[in-house]
């Protein structure tokens, strides 16, 4: 199986296309209510959150029919530990949104076992609010006999909350599908501590225990030690909020280690919640294939952008599930208008407007396209750009022009549907054109359809990208690989 990325829900992905027995890693950190910021991908200017966002399973936090319906499956057709497991939840918690979460991720963490190599291991990210709840569907779905570690995930951030101890961590389940020493795991080493090292300097140390940890007997030949086994606790720093790429993104350290741990290279790592794209990143830089799926086309958009900065041409995957002709395009148009808009700024490289609105009040804004053509950098400029997936006519394109001008942008782009009639296209050659300071004239209105987007026939006329120049998203750093310049040291 190749490295490919998936838009939808990851239930129905996996039912559909992950093979039994086929991963030998997995690693997520599903949603919940409590964490706000989760699938947060953008953030207002003043630090809130965008509406221009799609909360992942937001429907799920509420019982409702699709709730009542996954429990009846659950009681009728999932292992008996688990039903009565679910059972007691709701007698104990009864119909609310930590039940409904409960429900949802019990479904899905069973796909998961059946996905799971007998020599595979799972990592369950979460935080303190669900985590009881969460140990004990674990326990019921990979059995309690193959829990492996409670890992704690320590980070410093600044202080919140006055009459509680600061909250500073996070928990990570982990579990296998087999005993021991079957599963997949390859020793970490922690460095030694400062009074160690002061007494036995830098020279290896006998140890009396072998890598698995067990101790050798008397009449055995001792053996080097290599470090400090790693331990359960893992002080491992934020991506401090000026650094990040996405206010949700993990630390790659976190994600190298439970890759190096719990895989091998060529091994196959899948994130049913892939986010921003954190484990994919790191799989690919560890020389691991991968899957990921995520049910917002912003969040796969953002992925490509990142695997584009952070390896080049060097990366080759699949997408699955996005349209790929104009009846894909259509249809998802019919099924959700908002995923729909998402995806098309997908296809010119524009990010989703920023608002404080609700949906639809966006102020004739859709997208931005931000860059620098300027030689000493200058001025940040912006592209305008509407997506249009029902009726269109020209006073559409004349309210464009009002909304470029008003913003100050330099270009604005309609892209549609539907086939542009002659008076929009005239009304948008009325706009003139946008002289750059490199010497070149851009239409200062440009109409694009969907089909030609696709078909790669056209896109926005604009300044050259180039690495200085478009400033949309924040640029993912670079990974190089071997013989390169900046060669990636793996271990």
């Amino acid at each position: 199986m190749e490295n490919t990325l998936y838009y939808g829900d990851n239930l129905d992905i996996l039912r559909e296309h992950i093979e039994d027995n086929s991963i030998d890693l997995i690693y997520l950190d599903p949603p919940f209510k409590s964490n706000q910021d989760y699938n947060i991908l953008f953030k207002e200017k003043n630090g809130s959150k965008s509406v221009a966002q799609i909360k992942a399973f937001e429907d799920t936090w509420h019982w409702c029919r699709e709730a009542e319906e996954t429990y009846i499956e659950i009681a009728e057709n999932l292992p008996k530990k688990v039903a009565d497991l679910i059972r007691a939840f709701r007698s104990f918690l009864g119909e609310n949104d930590m039940m409904a979460y409960l429900v949802m991720m019990a479904i899905r963490l069973q796909e998961l076992y059946r996905v799971l190599k007998p020599t595979g291991s799972i990592y369950l990210h979460c935080d303190p609010t669900a985590s009881h709840y969460l140990k004990l569907l674990m326990d019921a779905v990979f059995n309690y006999k193959n829990f492996c570690n409670e890992i704690i995930w320590h980070y410093r951030k600044w202080p919140t909350g006055k009459y509680i101890f600061q909250k500073n961590h996070d928990v990570l389940f982990f579990y296998s599908c087999s005993t021991a020493h079957k599963r997949t795991f390859n020793q970490l080493f922690m460095e030694r501590a400062p009074s160690t090292l002061k007494r036995f300097g830098v020279a290896e140390i006998i140890s009396g225990y072998d890598e698995t940890g067990y101790r050798i007997p008397s009449r055995t030949s001792k053996q080097n030690s290599k470090g400090v086994r790693q331990d359960d606790v893992w002080d491992i720093g934020r991506v401090p909020p000026i650094k990040q790429l996405f206010p949700t993104e993990k630390p790659e350290a976190l994600l190298e280690r439970i890759i190096k741990a719990s895989s091998n290279e060529s091994d196959l790592v899948l994130d049913p919640f892939c986010g921003c794209g954190t484990t994919i990143t790191v799989a690919e830089k560890l020389r691991r294939k991968w899957i990921g799926i995520d049910i917002t086309h912003l969040a796969i958009s953002l992925i490509k952008h990142r695997l584009e900065d952070s390896f080049g041409e060097e990366v080759e995957y699949e997408v699955i599930g996005e349209p790929t002709d104009l009846k894909g395009a259509e249809e998802l148009a019919k099924q959700d208008p908002y995923q729909f808009q998402w995806w098309a700024l997908g296809l010119v490289g524009a990010r989703p407007a920023e608002s404080e609105k609700k949906k639809g009040a966006d102020k004739g804004i859709d997208g931005h396209i931000y860059f620098h053509d300027e030689p000493k950098k200058g001025k940040t400029k912006a592209i305008i750009i509407q997506v249009k997936c029902g009726h269109i006519n020209r006073g559409m394109i004349d309210a464009l022009k009002g909304v470029v001008e008003r913003e100050e942008a330099k270009i604005g782009a309609f892209i549609t549907l539907q086939e542009p009639t002659k008076p929009m296209q005239k009304e948008a050659l009325s706009a003139g054109f946008y002289k750059s300071p490199l010497g070149k004239l851009y239409p200062k209105i440009q109409i694009l359809t969907i089909e030609d987007l696709i078909n790669g026939n056209k896109n926005i006329e604009r300044p050259p990208k180039v690495a200085i120049n478009d400033v949309t998203f924040k640029k993912a750093k670079r990974h190089y690989k071997k013989g390169e310049q900046g060669e990636l040291l793996l271990e």
